[in-house]
């Protein structure tokens, strides 16, 4: 699928982030787009985007407000992509949406663990069982999957654990690896592709903040205060020690680095996995970050979870937070 112009895509987590950019690249291509988000504004705000560059005729951009681990809204934003553009087929879908969280499997609530595997996993699986009858009947389709370093890394730093993303992350991984071979056998014309990006500047951390304590607002209630005492206190230091006016800035400071300060942008990010679409290259490794770790995981396996191996990688790349 060398050229988008008049395919239909659909997009999960397409109100911010990688999403976002995905969708404005794929808009200025001619490509017609289906976001799905759990954020009707910030999905607005995406269709803003694409609408002021400009649209040809008859390309439409439609949103769907969907909980991707939520099978019965799965099914519904199916049928609604299908109604609003009119057709029985789509060609590309980007299983995007994601978020953190349930970073300990002793320290962390169990519903926050579930919440992050379910969306990182299940909204993979959800999405591609869902909108598989709809890519069956295009001429050519291609199933995009946002794995992460932590796919095939289990580790961010030696004093974070990250147990629910990565778990969901080598599913998906697993997962897009597998389907290589079931397509060719029963459904040749899609193609898939698992994209593994290193760290991305996106708003993912603060959106995990508000998608984990089900708050949509920029104040950062006391319950969240709690979530991320219990965060803390995984990473082996004394919560108590700080008071909630503490906690509040480090939630928003970890915010704001994350998105600020990546070694690569959402749109870069964007770019570099609608090119290896283009390429049908099944495997997308996204930044210099995630081709360098996966390079020296694959040197030095054994070694890939000591803190001496995280020093020298971290201090190579200049990796402070890492992993999508």
């Amino acid at each position: 699928m060398k050229d988008f112009a008049g395919r239909i895509a659909v997009i999960t987590g397409g109100g911010t982030g990688m999403g976002r950019e995905l969708a404005r690249q794929l808009a200025a291509e001619g490509c017609s787009i289906a976001l799905g988000d759990v954020s009707a504004g910030a999905m607005a705000e995406t269709r803003r985007l694409c609408e002021a560059a400009g649209l040809s005729q008859g390309q439409r951009i439609t949103m769907h407000v969907a909980d991707v681990a939520d099978e019965p809204q799965v099914v519904r934003f199916r049928d609604e992509v299908a109604e609003q553009h009119e057709t029985d087929r789509i060609h590309l879908l980007f299983n995007n949406a994601g978020i953190g969280g349930g970073g300990s499997f002793l320290v962390n609530a169990r519903d926050e663990w579930e919440r992050t595997f379910n969306i990182c996993w299940g909204g993979v699986y959800l999405c591609t069982r869902s909108f598989m009858p709809l890519l069956l009947r295009a001429d050519a389709g291609h199933i995009v999957n946002t794995s992460s370093v932590n796919g095939f890394w289990a580790y961010i730093a030696p004093n974070i654990p990250q147990t629910a993303y990565a778990a969901a992350k080598f599913a998906v991984k697993g997962f897009t690896e597998a389907l290589i071979t079931d397509l060719r056998l029963n459904a040749p014309h899609i193609k898939c592709s698992v994209v593994m990006p290193g760290h991305i500047g996106t708003s993912i951390v603060a959106n995990s903040r508000k998608l984990q304590s089900g708050n949509q607002t920029e104040e950062i209630t006391a319950h969240e205060v709690g979530l991320a005492r219990a965060r803390i206190a995984s990473m082996g230091i004394d919560a108590t020690k700080l008071s909630d006016d503490d906690v509040r800035r480090m939630i928003a400071e970890r915010a704001r680095r994350f998105l600020e300060e990546a070694p690569t942008t959402a749109a870069e990010a964007a770019t570099i996995i609608l090119d290896g679409v283009r390429n049908e290259r099944w495997r997308i490794l996204v930044g210099h970050d995630a081709e360098r770790i996966d390079s020296l995981v694959r040197e030095s396996p054994e070694r890939a979870y000591e803190t001496e191996f995280f020093e020298a990688f971290a201090k190579e790349t200049g990796w402070v937070v890492g992993g999508r």
